[in-house]
């Protein structure tokens, strides 16, 4: 995977580790109201990188004249179908 790239969404899971720091924490900056502490529960249904947007590099290809009337017949966006074509056959070959 590339180095820029991050793994997509998981779900946070509150481990013994989390709630033994979280009770170890520095009491005297809970009181902070720009920064509320909030216990490991509020953050149960989190999702890390709900937001996720892959890091893209522009690059020039050709591509056959044939294929790209074909992914423009689709409608807007035959870059975008190009990429997740692409991501699709990335995923298979890496299982």
């Amino acid at each position: 995977m590339n180095a820029k790239s991050t793994p997509r969404p998981f779900t946070l899971e509150i481990t013994d580790e989390i709630r033994q720091a979280y009770e170890e924490r520095d009491r005297s900056l809970d009181n902070d109201p720009d920064n509320p502490t909030r216990p490991p529960e509020f953050f149960q249904r989190g999702v890390i990188g709900k937001y996720y947007r892959p890091v893209k590099t522009q690059i020039s290809c050709r591509i056959d004249n044939e294929i790209l009337d074909w992914l423009k017949s689709k409608g807007e966006g035959h870059l975008t179908r190009i990429n997740d074509i692409l991501r699709v056959q990335m995923m298979a070959d890496r299982n």
